[in-house]
């Protein structure tokens, strides 16, 4: 090998590696990993250790999620409301229901719901079991009279006495108004998105840009990790609306509804923020179009601060990242023969 080849190899081996360098590069802005100690990253589904989750019990969940038989009009089914296709809510601050009635609550997403504390806004059912059942007899969602006429409907279908059985083997009548929520439920706890926040989190440190590294740490040090923090960065908590100022909207008393208690009167369940950015408008009425102003208005009334215009922007950069994959293979619909 002659000098000018030698000398062309080691150019060619120290701009690779500077290259290499760059991309390793580590970045400007440092995280505490005390303030990273209160998050976790996703598991790829959300199971219970009491409740096995079968295939057959996924796909039979997949059938009634999407089956608008479940409605009393036959027009509505889960999907209606809470569509897979666009991060498991509605585009509107309150959905629609039977004959076009108009909920009272912003729809949540159906995403990583399976590890929240509870379900619905208020948590009155404690599990996404319980909630797969309450719509479905909801006189303004999806109105059907009662559990009996729902299994009469399933019943009559030979597609689902078989999807039953196979579900629940060994049970003498697995057509149940139970094992429907389960099924569901069973379904619905595939449904993980996994964001650059869970690639952080298990150790890729370049995944994140300096601004998104700067908005996570706004947003811990303004006070939002003191509800929005754990695995699904929210919904392990309740709390009450206003805590420092008055909500402005007081028509909702929110759990108090379900537990009678005054001390839960404008008491929700605090959201996740996972794929925030995607499910808008924002809060139990659907009243805030903007992540920006949902970000101004929590900072007022919750926090007592007033967030400048950077900050609010630093924190939305980095409430981006949890905007996750959708499991799309998972939330096909299935073919109606």
């Amino acid at each position: 090998m002659n000098r000018n080849t030698v000398a062309a190899a080691l150019a060619v081996w120290a701009l690779a590696s500077a290259g290499c360098a760059r991309g390793r590069r580590e970045s400007a802005v440092k995280i505490d990993s005390l303030q990273l100690a209160m998050f976790a990253p996703l598991p790829p589904a959300i199971v219970r250790p009491d409740r096995p989750i079968t295939q057959a019990r996924i796909e039979l969940g997949r059938m009634l999620y999407f089956d608008t038989r479940l409605s009393l009009g036959r027009d509505l089914s889960c999907n209606s409301c809470h569509r897979l296709d666009a991060y498991g809510a509605d585009t509107g601050a309150v959905s629609r229901g039977h004959r076009g009635r108009l909920g009272t609550r912003n729809t949540p997403t159906v995403y990583n719901a399976a590890g929240h504390v509870a379900q619905f806004w208020d948590g009155r059912a404690p599990d996404v079991e319980a909630q797969a059942k309450g719509p479905i007899l909801n006189p303004a969602e999806m109105a059907m009279p009662g559990p009996g006429a729902v299994m009469a409907r399933l019943a009559a279908d030979p597609a689902y006495r078989n999807a039953f059985l196979a579900a629940f083997p060994g049970q003498r009548n697995p057509l149940t108004y139970d094992n429907l929520g389960v099924a569901i439920g069973a379904f619905e706890r595939q449904l993980a998105t996994p964001s650059r926040w869970d690639r952080f989190l298990r150790g890729e440190d370049t995944i994140l840009t300096d601004a998104e590294r700067e908005g996570f740490n706004t947003f811990v040090a303004v006070g939002c990790a003191g509800c929005h923090a754990g695995t699904y960065v929210g919904g392990a908590m309740f709390q009450k609306a206003g805590v420092v100022h008055p909500w402005p909207d007081s028509s909702d008393v929110g759990r108090m509804r379900v537990t009678q208690r005054p001390e839960d009167r404008f008491v929700f369940k605090v959201p996740s923020l996972r794929n925030i950015e995607r499910t808008g408008p924002y809060f139990s009425d659907g009243s805030v179009a903007s992540l920006d102003s949902a970000i101004v208005r929590m900072g007022h009334y919750q926090l007592g601060t007033d967030l400048t215009p950077p900050q609010v922007a630093q924190i939305a950069t980095w409430l981006k990242v949890l905007t996750g994959d959708l499991p799309t293979e998972h939330i096909a619909a299935p073919r109606r023969d």
